[in-house]
């Protein structure tokens, strides 16, 4: 497709802003409609009515391999506000804190001598891991879509313990899905590319300001902004046509950008859409895996630690703010919480905090002195064996509609990572041009490991 002068962005959650800032930097005049009054879609923030303090939905991170999402940050004027953490601390059951942390070794060896020396691991656990990630870097994860992970790891001779105490951990926070749901492909790569192919990939950047101050900036590349705005009805035979909004206005355009969850794609489309494109209904085969996050203030400090990973807990990250007062529990692949009251997650979570922290940070003597649940029922889809050939193409037979969205043919799993990508996909396209951001380049020593089988 040529570049279009007007372009229609549905959807203001990463893949539209992504897609919305390159379009606007190319001198498209951009329209983007967004049903929410804020910007960021699953990844923002609201404002507590009865405190008025901003709250995240969820705590979001990026890694130093997400170079996309990076790039779109940068061209937000947002990439201060990211800070960066050379070290992931794991906490067991017995109330010890391992850290991972680089050594002057280069990829895919640099974290080696730190997993050597967790003592939540046996030895025979730590060659265990030895091996696995050495048969991972030469893996095709491209033939692993049909298997899950967990197959793959009994296949290389992990331990379910193992399996439990390291890879879920890790598996479940990157993909939302547990070892023995989630497909190995995106496992793999989780590893590969996040792990042991340049040394920075793993870093861990958390956001200091509360998300949607992110994604606020991104007002500036909007020639037409209607936020709290639905679009009823996608008009349109072989090409849209026009989109209907809520309000009974209407918007004409060149091009249009599709980034809407892909459950509420056949529900807006013209009839003759979805019958001359399957891409707008395939989707319906995807299924959802919800995410939980968990606000608790504190009176006093629980931790001084940024953030610790829970080993042997149904909590997988925590996330200590204000001084170590407010912790941020994470429970992703959340299916069995979802249906528990706010009172039975704290109290869930608070269990699980206490296994990990002395009574006296996080027991009585602490008052606990406000709660907050949001649950994402809906958070990501499940990329289940299968799924793959489920996710959509940017492109197909409607030529002037492009699909945006981390669950899209990204390349990459359910994330933040994969949105942008998909929203520069589709920008390319309009425009004519190749806009993705370039990965770490492999390091020398990754690329003859990756080539021995």
């Amino acid at each position: 497709m040529t570049k279009a002068a007007r372009v229609a962005v549905i959807g203001g959650g990463v893949a539209g802003l992504a897609a919305t800032v390159r379009l606007h930097e190319a001198g498209c005049h951009v329209t983007l409609i967004e049903a929410r009054n804020r910007l960021g879609g699953r990844a923002t923030s609201f404002t507590d009515p009865t405190t008025g303090q901003r709250i995240d939905n969820c705590q979001h991170v990026v890694l130093g391999c997400c170079t996309n999402l990076l790039d779109l940050y940068r061209r937000l004027g947002v990439a201060h506000q990211i800070e960066w953490h050379d070290r992931m601390y794991f906490a067991s059951a017995d109330g010890k804190i391992d850290v991972l942390k680089p050594s002057i070794l280069p990829a895919p060896l640099h974290l080696s001598l730190s997993i050597m020396g967790f003592g939540a691991y046996s030895v025979s656990e730590k060659f265990a891991l030895t091996t696995a990630m050495k048969a991972i870097a030469s893996t095709d994860r491209r033939a692993c879509t049909d298997v899950t992970f967990r197959q793959w790891l009994r296949q290389c001779g992990q331990s379910e313990r193992l399996i439990r105490r390291f890879w879920d951990v890790v598996v479940v926070s990157a993909c939302n899905l547990p070892c023995d749901r989630v497909a190995a492909e995106p496992a793999l790569q989780v590893f590969q590319e996040g792990f042991l192919a340049h040394r920075d990939a793993w870093r861990l950047g958390v956001p200091h300001c509360p998300l949607v101050d992110l994604y606020d900036p991104a007002h500036q590349f909007v020639d037409d902004l209607r936020l709290s705005t639905r679009v009823q009805r996608i008009e349109g035979s072989s090409q849209v046509e026009q989109l209907t909004l809520d309000d009974g206005s209407s918007v004409e355009a060149d091009a249009y950008v599709l980034a809407l969850p892909f459950e509420q794609l056949p529900g807006v489309m013209s009839d003759d859409l979805l019958r001359g494109d399957a891409r707008l209904t395939q989707s319906r085969e995807l299924q959802h895996s919800p995410i939980l996050g968990v606000h608790l203030h504190f009176e006093r400090p629980v931790s001084e630690l940024p953030h610790v990973v829970l080993l042997d807990a149904s909590v997988q990250w925590v996330f200590f703010k204000n001084a170590g007062r407010t912790a941020h529990a994470v429970i992703s692949a959340a299916q069995d919480w979802m249906n528990l009251s706010a009172d039975e997650i704290v109290s869930r979570v608070r269990a699980d905090l206490a296994s990990q922290f002395s009574e006296a940070a996080i027991g009585g003597a602490n008052p606990l002195l406000k709660q907050h649940v949001v649950k994402e029922k809906r958070a990501t889809f499940a990329a289940t064996p299968g799924a793959q050939k489920y996710r959509p193409g940017t492109t197909g037979p409607t030529s002037n509609l492009l699909l945006a969205g981390d669950y899209c043919t990204t390349g990459w799993p359910a994330t933040m990572e994969g949105a942008a990508r998909s929203g520069y996909a589709a920008a390319g396209s309009i425009l004519g041009e190749d806009l993705m951001v370039a990965d770490l380049a492999p390091s020398l020593l990754y690329g003859i490991a990756s080539s021995i089988p």
